[in-house]
C-alpha cells in the first residue's frame, strides 16, 4: 500500500485531505467539549456531536482511501475503489444519526416551560469562531483535493464540513442572543435547523455512494465528452454500446467501434488503440476497453 502511495500523487492528495480532516475534527471536538461544559448550549452540543462524528467518519474515510489505492489483484481485478463508496455510505449513516439525535434534543428543549439558561456565552462564541476559521481552512484544502482526485470520500467530507459552517454560525448567534438579550429559545431553534442540514447532507452523500455501488453510469458531462472523442475519431465507420460505470475515483469505459471488414488487423488495432489513448488523455484514471466490430 505504501509503495502505491509513493507512486500515485492523487492517492497522496486524497490521504492528506483525510488526515487533515481527522486532525481538525479531533481538535474541534476537544475545544467544543470544553465550551459545552462551560456554557450548556444545545447549539454547541450539536456542533460537538457533529465534530465527534466527523472525526470517526474522516478516520474511516482515510482508511478507505488508503485501501482503495491498492492496485488490482487476483481477487479484485477491477481494483479496490468501491471501498471509498462504502465509506461514504457509512459517513452518511453517522451524519443522519447525529442529525436525528440533535433534532430530538432541540424539540425536547423547545417543549420545556423553562429551558435551562446558558452560561459564559462569550467563551462559547470564541470557541465557535475558532471552529469556523479552522473549518474554512479544511474545506478549502478538501475542495482543491476533490477537484484534483475526484475522490467520493473527500467530496463527502468536504460537503459535510461545509454544512458545519451554518450550525457553527447559528450557535454563535444563539450564544450572542442569550448573552446580550437573554433569549435562550434561539439555541434550540439553531439545533433544530442544524439537524435538518445534517439529514439533507446525509441523503446527498448516501445517494452518490449508492449509485456508484449499483454500477450507475458516469455523469452526463463525462458521457458527452466520451461521445465527442468517439464521434471525431478518424477511421471509424461508427460505434455503439458505449457503456460506463464508476468505482470510487475510477471510471470504467467500454465501447464497440465499427470498422471496415477488409481492414488489416494491424490498422484496426492502431485505430482502436488511438481511440483508447485519446479517452485516457481526457480521463487519466479511467480503464477503457475498445471492442472492434467489422461493418
Amino acid at each position: 500500500m505504501g509503495e502505491r502511495l509513493n507512486i500515485k500523487g492523487d492517492d497522496r492528495l486524497a490521504a492528506s485531505a483525510g488526515a487533515a480532516a481527522v486532525a481538525v475534527a479531533l481538535m474541534l471536538a476537544v475545544a467544543k467539549l470544553w465550551a459545552l461544559r462551560e456554557t450548556g448550549s444545545l447549539g454547541v452540543a450539536a456542533s460537538l456531536a457533529d465534530s465527534a462524528i466527523d472525526a470517526v467518519a474522516s478516520l474511516a474515510g482515510l482508511a478507505a482511501v488508503l485501501y482503495a489505492s491498492k492496485p488490482p489483484d487476483e481477487e479484485h481485478a477491477f481494483g479496490h475503489g468501491s471501498a471509498e463508496d462504502l465509506a461514504s455510505l457509512g459517513q452518511a449513516g453517522l451524519v443522519a444519526l447525529s442529525g436525528l439525535l440533535i433534532g430530538w434534543q432541540a424539540i425536547r428543549r423547545l417543549l420545556l416551560d423553562a429551558p435551562p439558561p446558558l452560561a459564559r456565552e462569550e467563551l462559547g462564541m470564541g470557541v465557535m469562531a475558532f471552529s469556523i476559521v479552522m473549518t474554512l481552512g479544511l474545506v478549502w484544502w478538501q475542495l482543491r483535493v476533490a477537484r484534483k482526485t475526484g475522490s467520493p470520500v473527500v467530496v463527502a467530507d468536504s460537503l459535510h464540513y461545509l454544512s458545519d459552517l451554518l450550525p457553527n454560525i447559528g450557535a454563535m448567534a444563539a450564544l450572542a442572543a442569550s448573552a446580550w438579550f437573554g433569549i435562550s429559545d434561539l439555541d434550540s431553534l439553531v439545533g433544530l435547523a442544524a439537524a435538518g442540514l445534517l439529514l439533507a447532507g446525509a441523503f446527498r452523500v448516501a445517494r452518490r455512494g449508492w449509485r456508484a455501488l449499483m454500477d450507475h453510469g458516469a455523469d452526463a458531462k463525462t458521457l458527452r465528452r466520451l461521445q465527442e472523442i468517439a464521434d471525431g475519431h478518424p477511421g471509424l465507420s461508427g460505434y455503439h454500446d458505449l457503456k460506463t460505470r464508476t468505482s470510487g475515483r475510477r471510471l470504467f469505459v467500454q465501447i464497440h467501434v465499427e470498422l471496415p471488414g477488409d481492414l488489416p488487423l494491424r490498422e484496426a488495432h492502431d485505430i482502436g488503440a488511438a481511440l483508447r489513448h485519446r479517452m485516457l488523455d481526457a480521463f487519466p484514471d479511467a480503464e477503457v476497453i475498445v471492442h472492434k466490430d467489422p461493418v
